[in-house]
């Protein structure tokens, strides 16, 4: 997708394509006319006016899709070029998930599950202040939105995050809550399923989460289990936010374990009945396996678990714990501590249930994907891109307009993203051009490292930032501050 004229010219005219604007709304061949940072007009026949001319001829023009969970807090520092997410059409990354940020800390050394964001030389951010200003200065090829993480909290206050904390412990904690709000992140988010945050009670959640609410902060939460007590984990999380007055939005919604298969029927009801009486929104991923830092008691001897990386064993990522243990001749669990610190892809879900929490209505997508591990979860390349090609053009899961929805208007306004998540004259010119007959991912759990097919072109705040062989090395990313 080349221009048609060269001109150096501050005006793009993505002509003939179709258009798809977030909405939901049905699809509609038009004109787009961007000038500046924002699209100015949507339309038939729009007039060049020395406009830089793109044809999008039989391709859909979108909005850049927003991936609403992710671990890039450095990535986006480390590699502007943001090259695993502008490849699939990604616009807006949301930081700081699961209760795990960049900021505010400085620690040398952190303990799991903080490690998954990069090397301990990276903890270098003791505001969300000064992070800010180290996105805006990388200029990535991203827009990035951040969330305080509670983990992040309680390690940058406490001497010991797994106990109980003391009051004077949780007013530090809200004191760097309030300023990392002021210093524009979008909200707070906890991961009380990890070491780091599992003895905060819910009086220490609540007390959080009512800060981010009166600040018109949004709330996000891996929840304390995904397993047999899920749906008392999901009652602590509608609990807190009720307690907040804030929204609350469930970080990838799975029912884990083969015990738990199936149950995502009684899990989204669950869901649908508490939504009838606050604000609930929750996001997913495409794909059987989950990731995370390898865990002892996630061996069940059940299910099976592919290393993603190893301090002591490096040479053992990308193969099965079993295979290791085999090897190794040992159980499942002594080759898993013998391994630590390390992480995994954890093969935890059935698809009839990630197909079912896809397609319900409310569902975001996000990818959770790992960019520091040796040997990701194909996740981190081909989210997007396996939701539009197999799961709506293949498996005909929802319609396409459904599809881009879930990753632009419905994300934006869940994060309240002002003016982004659509194609409409004053929206931020955030736009992806695909091909939806060919669009797919590339990345698999042997190759997770292939780039997706079938994305044209991407505009990030009015500039083009990808085609494919070509990424700009600074790109027109911004921080966005909360609305």
């Amino acid at each position: 997708m080349q221009p048609e004229n060269d001109r150096n010219a501050r005006a793009l005219l993505l002509r003939g394509g179709t258009v798809i604007d977030g909405t939901g709304a049905a699809r509609v061949r038009a004109d787009v006319r961007v000038e500046g940072e924002r699209i100015v007009a949507v339309g038939a026949d729009l007039a060049e006016d020395d406009a830089v001319v793109l044809d999008a001829g039989g391709r859909i023009v979108a909005p850049g899709f927003i991936d609403v969970h992710t671990h890039d807090d450095q990535i986006v520092l480390s590699a502007p070029q943001m090259l695993p997410k502008i490849s699939q059409g990604v616009t807006t990354v949301v930081v700081g998930n699961c209760g795990i940020s960049l900021a505010p800390l400085v620690h040398a050394n952190v303990p799991p599950p903080l490690n998954l964001l990069g090397g301990p030389d990276k903890y270098v951010w003791p505001t969300m202040a000064a992070y800010v200003a180290a996105v805006d200065a990388a200029q990535p090829s991203v827009n990035v939105a951040a969330l305080v993480g509670h983990s992040t909290l309680r390690v940058a206050t406490m001497d010991d995050p797994y106990r109980p904390a003391t009051p004077s412990e949780q007013a530090r904690m809200c004191d760097l809550l309030r300023e990392g709000l002021a210093a524009g992140a979008t909200g707070l988010s906890s991961g009380v399923y990890y070491a780091t945050g599992a003895a905060a009670d819910i009086d220490e959640l609540a007390l959080l989460a009512g800060i981010t609410g009166a600040a018109g902060g949004v709330y996000t939460t891996h929840i304390r289990q995904e397993m047999d007590k899920v749906i008392d984990s999901l009652d602590e999380a509608f609990a807190t936010a009720r307690r907040g007055e804030v929204a609350v939005v469930i970080s990838h919604h799975k029912c884990a374990g083969p015990r738990n298969w199936g149950r995502t029927t009684q899990t989204l009801a669950h869901i649908d009945a508490a939504r009838q009486k606050q604000p609930i929104g929750l996001d997913c991923y495409p794909y059987v396996a989950g990731s995370t830092v390898l865990r002892s008691d996630m061996v069940d001897g059940v299910i099976d678990i592919l290393i993603t990386w190893s301090t002591p064993h490096p040479e053992m990522a990308a193969r099965t714990l079993a295979s290791i243990a085999e090897e190794w001749g040992c159980t499942l669990k002594e080759a898993c501590e013998r391994l630590q610190p390390g992480g995994a892809c954890y093969f935890q879900m059935r698809e009839d249930d990630v197909q079912r929490v896809l397609r319900y209505p409310p569902t975001m997508i996000g990818s959770d994907g790992l960019p520091h591990d040796q040997h990701p979860h194909p996740r981190l390349w081909g989210t997007f891109p396996r939701v539009l090609g197999h799961y709506s053009r293949d498996l005909a899961l929802f319609p396409l307009e459904t599809a881009v929805h879930k990753m632009t208007g419905l994300s934006a306004r869940q994060f309240r993203l002002e003016d982004r998540g659509e194609i409409r004259a004053g929206a931020f010119a955030d736009i992806v051009v695909f091909d939806a007959a060919t669009i797919s991912d590339r990345a698999t759990f042997e190759q997770p490292k292939a780039k997706a097919v079938g994305v044209d072109c991407v505009i990030v705040n009015g500039a083009v930032a990808y085609r494919p062989g070509e990424a700009k090395v600074k790109g027109n990313g911004r921080f966005l501050r909360r609305a």
